[in-house]
């Protein structure tokens, strides 16, 4: 059976096209700068982030339950400058993402869990909205990975069927996930690898043009 071309791509933002905005490392970046209690903010980061994510929380409401329940000598707004500070991009994945959608024509989805300023931040910082069609973000759908429906709704947003459809994603679970729903999908680990095995799918890039950075 000839297996469908790609014409659709769904991404991960953090650990595939940017640095996680706020993961255990960063958050322990964050103990250390700003000498917090280690334990007792990731215990209030637990139990509060899912919600975040999902939207149903400003940024400064997450604030207020994770680090600013006590008297801090920090303001909210430096904080949340370092917050944003965490991330960076990854650019030879940018520009290869970038190249694959003018080559082949292809649509670009994200389908990410992120909270609602974080996520403006990176899309406006990093210009992702220069090549992404549809952003599939947690705070705007109220789900989160890895919740099939999410899955799902991007495939009724981007109206492109599953075997169609590359995920690129470096959490193996939610790659399962996918792959399950009949979504071919990588597990990213770095870029050489993630660019062959969509070559390998018949997404080439122009030979010589993705840069690659140190």
């Amino acid at each position: 059976m000839k297996v469908p071309a790609i014409t659709c791509l769904f991404l991960d933002i953090g650990g595939v096209l940017l640095t996680d905005g706020w993961d255990r490392s960063a958050r322990k970046r964050a103990v250390t700068h700003f000498k917090l209690e280690a334990a007792e903010m990731e215990d209030r980061h637990q139990l509060t982030w899912n919600t975040y994510q999902l939207g149903k929380l400003a940024l400064d409401e997450y604030l207020g339950r994770a680090v600013f329940y006590k008297k801090r000598p920090f303001t909210r707004a430096r904080f949340r400058q370092f917050m944003f500070a965490q991330s960076k991009p990854y650019p030879e994945m940018i520009e290869l993402i970038d190249q694959l959608k003018a080559l082949h024509r292809l649509k670009i989805v994200v389908v990410s869990n992120e909270g609602r300023e974080l996520n403006a931040y990176r899309i406006r910082k990093f210009k992702l909205d220069r090549f992404v069609d549809f952003f599939v973000s947690s705070c705007f759908v109220d789900l989160l990975k890895p919740d099939e429906d999410i899955f799902r709704l991007a495939l009724d947003i981007a109206q492109v069927p599953a075997p169609k459809v590359v995920y690129v994603e470096n959490t193996p679970m939610f790659a399962q996930i996918a792959e399950g729903m009949g979504i071919r999908s990588i597990i990213h680990t770095d870029y050489k690898a993630t660019r062959a095995k969509l070559a390998s799918l018949g997404l080439k890039s122009a030979e010589g043009e993705v840069h690659e950075h140190g």
